[in-house]
């Protein structure tokens, strides 16, 4: 049963039943109108109690019927609402832990509203790219003030209710038990002569709205420029002031149409729903016993292996610190502590957290240390003959059921595995720097990796607060593997005409957070030199432009050594258009006998882009990931790829798949068009007229 029907001494207790968070889905939904039908036939019920069951109130919609005929059947939300606020008895709405979006809107229906305290109230919609779209840009202006309620629609953001106790929203904030409060106060409320107060028949009450309103606008404006939702929140809040309640319903009814069909609310909500799905693994059931974590172990205590060490601390978990030399281990503890001291400056941390946090820390220079670690996470150098040392100490040290991590960010997880007795014990976990604040942690699964074990670090992965993405084993997995072709483009573009900042300024207007050539002097040039030299071994087949190895015989490894691509000043990470630079890509155009050319910012975003999609096309095919929303979580936690375009796959069916099919075959044409394999299975999709998300 979605809704419960009780009666106690004259009143209707109807309770929302449909864990986890009473979503308002249909039979929860008919439910509370058929309660509500059957307390006005009772002679006996003089008033009724509106409930949650379990951990909420209600969170709002239920996010499984989402884009299925069920979200839009009748009774909808609105008419829900419309019989709740029409009831002769009074409907009291009790609340507890959460009320957020239709959830609120609902309770905004009834004629008083009781709460705990500690209970979340918002109206989170706009970060879905829509708006409250039952009546709350409406009814909240009206119950909180024009000022609040704004605030709350256009961020989305979470307010507890004892902060709203004194607002209008609500008749009491009681302590203790919430469901006994709210049947004495409708006892009281129904034993009065109706009718009972609607907040839609409240006026909104501000001194200067057309100011404020303007206010708002010109606030959105600067932080919001991509997303339309907030604007239309606004719109609609002012509809409501300027027309009245039922013109303002009618039009934010229109604004929620309009903005469930943008490309920006399609992608927020593929975003939502890719993060959720991410941490399903289509063979791991949901019931798969976990292996208990309670203590971790961390090899290495570099800017990596502190910044992984602080993820573990921070969500209360004891980590062992191993190092090879004391000075490297004091260097390692000093920056955590730094780390920690910067955000008491900024008063996000107490003073007394700090120390909590670095109390558990326990520095070692010893493996016998990590004897109890029930997680052991090595974060050393990026070598496979360092990486075997450390994995065949492990096998001696570690105890048996102890799962053994890898941060490696490119090397053969089964390779790694296979240096121990226990490969089923091993998995990769890729955390991507600055560990400590990166939402993306790659998991990478090994051909013999348990799963118990990809159970465990998934569900791991969420307490500690990351978006953690499934890999198979590839040479980068899923996010390096695809930058690697993106960069390469980047890099044949110097050689056919362009220079560094035409490139990352076109991807940056785009979207990105950062261009290519930005991104590598951030990361250090040294790095991909590394990884260019060991591929031409490799893979000698595969034809890459030699001008970022030139950059780097100069000495030009980025901002550590103040000039990459760019120049950069001391103290000051502006980067500065180099001439030097300039004069060089020149130089190695004439060099090799090319004909440099005007590139448009349309040419160098398309081939950025599109050489994404299509290797990760490819990866698709071959089970690296699962499914293509995947891939656009990698994108959208670690690479930086503009949310409101929801990721490269997303991005690619927004455009068109057999679009973007002509334009990798008219680049695979062109010089340096044998880096264009067209993917079989993007021209499979194309042909069978799919996209990657359906």
């Amino acid at each position: 049963m979605a809704v419960n029907y009780t009666t106690q001494d004259g009143v209707a207790v109807i309770t929302l039943n449909n864990p986890p968070v009473n979503g308002l889905g249909l039979s929860t939904r008919a439910g509370i109108v058929e309660g509500i039908e059957r307390a006005q036939n009772d002679p006996d019920v003089k008033a009724i109690v509106l409930t949650g069951a379990g951990k909420a109130f209600s969170g709002g919609a239920d996010i499984t019927e989402f884009n299925t005929p069920k979200a839009t059947q009748e009774p909808t939300l609105a008419t829900v609402i419309k019989i709740v606020e029409g009831s002769a008895k009074p409907v009291v709405a009790a609340i507890h832990s959460v009320a957020m979006g239709g959830g609120l809107e609902l309770a905004l229906g009834a004629h008083y509203r009781i709460a705990a305290p500690g209970a979340q109230i918002a109206l989170p919609e706009v970060k879905l790219g829509i708006l409250p779209g039952a009546g709350g840009t409406q009814r909240l202006p009206r119950a909180i003030g024009l000022e609040a309620a704004l605030n709350m629609i256009v961020s989305g953001a979470p307010v507890l209710s004892e902060k709203l106790a004194d607002s209008g929203l609500f008749d009491e904030v009681v302590q203790g038990d919430l469901l006994e409060a709210a049947l004495a106060f409708a006892r009281k409320v129904g034993a009065k002569q109706g009718p009972h107060p609607k907040v839609r028949d409240r006026k909104i009450e501000h001194p200067n709205a057309a100011g404020f309103i303007q206010f708002a606008r010109n606030s959105v404006a600067a932080i919001a420029k991509n997303f339309p939702a907030p604007h239309k929140c606004i719109d609609a809040v002012e509809a409501g002031v300027q027309n009245g309640f039922d013109k303002g319903l009618a039009f934010e009814r229109e604004c929620f149409i309009a903005l469930v069909q943008t490309p920006e609310s399609r992608a927020l909500r593929h975003a939502f729903f890719g993060e959720r799905a991410a941490s399903k693994i289509p063979d791991v059931p949901a019931d798969t016993p976990l292996r208990d974590i309670s203590r971790v172990a961390v090899i290495g205590a570099g800017t990596m292996g502190g910044g992984i060490a602080m993820n573990f601390i921070n969500a209360g978990i004891a980590v062992t610190l191993l190092e090879t030399k004391q000075e490297a281990l004091d260097r390692g503890l000093a920056t955590i502590r730094k780390n920690y001291e910067a955000s008491v400056k900024k008063g996000k941390l107490k003073p007394e957290a700090l120390e909590e946090r670095m109390a558990l820390i326990t520095p070692t220079l010893s493996y016998d240390h990590l004897r109890s670690a029930d997680l052991i996470v090595e974060a050393v150098f990026e070598e496979l003959g360092v990486k075997e040392q450390v994995f065949k100490r492990l096998d001696e040290v570690a105890k048996p059921g102890a799962i053994l991590a890898s941060n490696t960010s490119t090397l053969d997880v089964d390779k790694i595995a296979a240096f121990t007795k226990r490969p089923q014990d091993v998995v990769g976990l890729h955390f991507f720097s600055p560990a400590n604040v990166m939402k993306l942690l790659e998991v990478v699964r090994g051909k013999e990796t348990a799963k118990d074990v990809l159970a465990t670090v998934m569900q791991l992965a969420k307490k500690i607060r990351k978006t953690a993405v499934v890999s198979g084993v590839c040479d980068g997995f899923i996010g390096n593997r695809m930058i690697e072709q993106y960069v390469r483009q980047a890099l044949f573009m110097l050689e056919e005409g362009a220079l560094p900042a035409q490139v990352d300024k076109a991807i940056e207007k785009f979207g990105f957070a950062m261009g290519p050539f930005r991104m590598s002097d951030l990361a250090g040039n040294d790095i991909g030199w590394a990884i260019r030299k060991r591929r031409y071994q490799e893979r000698p087949d595969i034809h890459y432009s030699k001008i970022a190895d030139r950059l780097c015989e100069m000495g030009r490894f980025g901002q550590k050594t103040g000039g990459g691509w760019y120049d950069y000043k001391t103290g000051d990470r502006t980067a500065y258009p180099s001439q030097v630079v300039d004069e060089m890509i020149g130089a190695f155009s004439k060099e090799i006998n090319g004909e440099r050319r005007k590139i448009s910012d349309e040419e160098i975003v398309e081939r950025l882009v599109f050489a994404l999609v299509n290797e990760g096309a490819k990866i698709l095919e071959e089970g690296i990931a699962s499914k293509a929303s995947d891939i656009d979580m990698v994108y959208l936690t670690g690479y930086g790829f503009p949310l409101y375009r929801g990721g490269p796959m997303l991005y690619a069916d927004t455009v068109g798949l057999y679009n973007v099919e002509r334009a990798i075959r008219r680049y695979a044409a062109r010089p340096n068009g044998d880096a264009w394999q067209l993917a079989p299975g993007l021209a499979k999709l194309v042909a069978e007229g799919h996209g990657f998300n359906g």
